[in-house]
């Protein structure tokens, strides 16, 4: 038992070695041609528009803001300033959601983004997103880039389409630090011994984002007041949460494996839904030990089990927000055809660990 866990191991950090680490290398190099174009719309954006200030910058080889969906489709965080005279209201109506209220209805005039605050005196992700990207539009036809780069249409959102063959939501949004929503007031559980008070202390100081774009769970029934609302982000809690052992060497290895065999028609999954599966294997294997470099054959079996039973189910919930359901609106073909294709490539790496050299 001991050798064959020993040979999975093996394998496994031979994959992350070769298949993982050139995964990584072309990815970062595809995120420094990226963000050379979106550093040049942002730049003409804020000429004519001075309250967005890109916020797009590189820190210790990374780009602040920037996420990695997949291989060819990111997403940069643009974070705003001054959200000052607005309380964050969430009360659980829309799982995901909350909304910006005026906290006092004098201070209207005093707002920064004035002319976006609603009649009955929400701050609305929805107009906002709508003036950016009216401007985004003007600044790609002016940008040293226009030849390569051009607007994605039929979106609310703001995507550009970059030589062709990328993709990047350009995405406004508040950064949220000193305060924990009351949707994820919840966590951590108090029955279980991970992620430990120090570490719970940093996630939370790490606070989140509130995001300008289509929420999941309003998919085809906004009204209004719900296309107002501001979706949750917990990128950087996230990130803090996964550190440490071989948790990050686990979700490069499943990201690897989904870019190569778990891109299916529908798009039924993505690199978070592997980030969010790997916060609950944390918390059903909370000792420390259990993320030694040894483990890490057992971790991903863990999680790919759990992947599989998630498809089956056809739910996923938020790590942070459970009663948010990562799967809303994906086609149920498309994630019976993920489930099957989860448990071929499950089988194939437990009973033919070798079978990693191919994959």
């Amino acid at each position: 038992m001991i050798a064959a866990q020993a040979k999975l191991v093996y394998h496994l950090n031979k994959y992350y070695n070769e298949k993982c680490q050139s995964r990584k290398a072309a990815i970062s190099k595809t995120i420094r041609e990226v963000c050379k174009v979106v550093s040049d719309v942002l730049k003409e954006v804020e000429v004519q528009e001075p309250r967005f200030i890109s916020s797009l910058s590189e820190m210790d080889n990374r780009f602040e803001g920037l996420e990695v969906i997949s291989p060819t489709e990111f997403e940069v965080v643009l974070y705003l300033n001054q959200m000052g005279v607005f309380n964050f209201v969430d009360d659980g109506s829309l799982p995901g959601c909350a909304v910006l209220k005026l906290s006092d209805g004098r201070k209207r005039s005093m707002s920064l983004w004035v002319e976006f605050i609603t009649a009955s005196g929400y701050l609305s992700a929805r107009k906002i997103r709508s003036r950016f990207q009216t401007l985004v539009a003007q600044a790609v036809d002016k940008c040293s880039y226009r030849d390569v780069v051009k607007m994605v249409a039929d979106t609310s959102e703001v995507k550009l389409r970059i030589r062709d063959r990328y993709v990047v939501q350009i995405t406004p949004a508040f950064k949220c630090t000193g305060i924990w929503p009351r949707s994820a007031a919840h966590w951590p559980l108090p029955h279980i011994p991970w992620p430990g008070p120090n570490r719970v202390a940093e996630v939370k100081a790490e606070g989140f984002n509130l995001l300008s774009k289509e929420c999941y769970s309003l998919n085809g029934k906004q009204s209004s007041a719900e296309s107002d609302a501001w979706v949750l982000q917990f990128a950087e809690a996230e990130n803090r949460l996964i550190l440490g052992g071989c948790r990050k060497k686990c979700l490069s290895v499943l990201k690897a494996l989904r870019d190569r065999h778990l891109e299916l028609p529908g798009q039924p999954l993505n690199n978070y839904h592997m980030k969010t599966l790997v916060s609950y294997e944390c918390e059903k294997h909370p000792r420390e030990s259990d993320w030694d470099e040894n483990c890490l054959g057992d971790r991903l079996n863990g999680i790919l089990l759990q992947l599989i039973s998630c498809l089956q189910c056809r739910r996923c919930p938020h790590y942070f927000l459970p009663n948010l359901d990562l799967f809303q609106g994906k086609p149920h073909s498309a994630l019976e055809n993920a489930a099957k294709q989860t448990w071929r490539l499950a089988r194939e790496i437990l009973t033919n660990p070798k079978s990693l050299e191919k994959l």
